[in-house]
This record gives C-alpha cells, structure tokens and sequence, in this order.
C-alpha cells in the first residue's frame, strides 16, 4: 500500500497512456470493421474467406505480432504506432463478424419498407440497417474494447510504455504492490470503458429498451447465467 501512495503521480500518467493507446485502437479498428463486415454480409460469395480470415488475426501471438509489424512497416517496434496497429488488427479480427452477424439480423421486411419509400441504399444503411443492427454491433464493441484494453500490457515486451511496466517492473523488482496495481488499473479502465459504451448504446438506441418484453429479458438473463 506504501508504495501504491508514493507512486500514484506514476500510476496515473500509465493510466493516461495505456487509454490513449487503447482508445485509437479501439476507434480505428470500429471504422476498418464497418466496411469489411458489410462486405461480409452484403456478398455471400466472399463472407466466408472475409469472416475466417479476419477471425484468423486473433489466433496470431501477441508478441510475434508486435515483432513481425515493424519488421515489414519498416517502423520501430518500441513506437507507440506499432501496438496500436497491432491491437487495431485484433479489434477487427473481433468487429468484423459483429457488424456482419448485426447487418444479418435486421429483418428484410423494414428494408424493404425502407426501399419502397425510397431509401437509397447509402441512406438505408445509415439510417435503417446500422442503427438496428446496432445492439449485436455494439456487443461485439463491448468485447473488443476491454480485449484490446487487457492485450495493450503486452506492449511493454517490446518496449512500449504503458501500465505493462508496472507489471514488468513490479516482478522484477519483487514488488506485488507493484504488480497489483497494474492489474487492477487495468481492470477499472476496461469497467469504466464497458459502462460508458452501454450507457452511450442505450442513450443511442432507445428503443432496444422500450421494446424488450418480459420473456425477452428472462431469455437474456437465462443466456447470460448460461454463459
């Protein structure tokens, strides 16, 4: 505890840092996704080859991942932009079924009914397709974020600094106050990310609340206890 007090000013700046590079990530790989899970779902032809391959990102080591990047790119691997590009492919390794299995779940009578009024498809997408598609988006946002939260410590083994250190530090120095703080720092950065990314879908989507039937919610809490 004594030394968690003496190095708050220290904990804090990681906090920052770790965030930012999360955050980018986390945005970047939102925006890469959207068109490749579209793609996804509006060709069938090619929704296969784009889900498995994009889904084969994630089984690519973390730390080989970081040492390969800047070898091709040609950048330092103790850049910052080496792990948010890293951190950004296994976000989109996760968002890119998401925003496919959404668009998937949008029942073809509204579009349809959308159409008839005149939707144009650009039109459609944004205001029909996306804001429906939006909860199963949104689960699939949610999972990412506070993977790539947990993932970004790794960057540390590469040299890039972020609450990693105070895991990396803290053993070898034979500091667990050191090491405890890292993890629950990383920890209430991924809850409090978690939170504002429900209470940002809920304020977006309200109807996913004013439309949900008491079986639905007995469904939902039954999936969840299950999971």
């Amino acid at each position: 505890m004594n030394w968690v007090i003496d190095n708050v000013g220290l904990i804090l700046e990681l906090t920052v840092v770790h965030l930012q590079q999360s955050a980018i990530a986390i945005v970047l790989g939102f925006v890469l996704s959207l068109p490749l899970g579209w793609l996804a779902w509006r060709y069938q032809l090619v929704k296969g080859p784009v889900i498995v391959l994009t889904g084969l990102l994630y089984t690519i080591p973390s730390l080989a991942l970081l040492i390969l990047l800047p070898a091709v790119a040609g950048y330092p691997a103790r850049s910052p932009v080496n792990l948010v590009i890293g951190l950004t492919i296994y976000a989109v390794a996760i968002l890119v079924r998401a925003v496919s299995d959404g668009l998937d779940s949008v029942d073809p009578a509204i579009r349809q009914s959308a159409a008839a009024m005149g939707y144009g498809g650009f039109r459609r997408f944004w205001t029909v397709d996306f804001p429906l598609a939006g909860p199963v988006v949104l689960a699939g946002l949610r999972v990412a974020a506070v993977s790539t939260i947990s993932l970004a410590t790794v960057g540390i083994l590469v040299g890039v600094t972020n609450l990693g250190y105070l895991f990396e530090n803290g053993l070898q120095r034979r500091i667990l106050a050191e090491v405890f703080a890292g993890v629950i720092a990383v920890v209430v950065i991924a809850l409090v990310i978690d939170l504002l990314l429900l209470l940002l879908g809920r304020a977006l989507m309200p109807w996913t609340r004013a439309t949900k039937t008491p079986a639905a919610r007995r469904r939902a809490v039954s999936v969840g206890a299950a999971a």
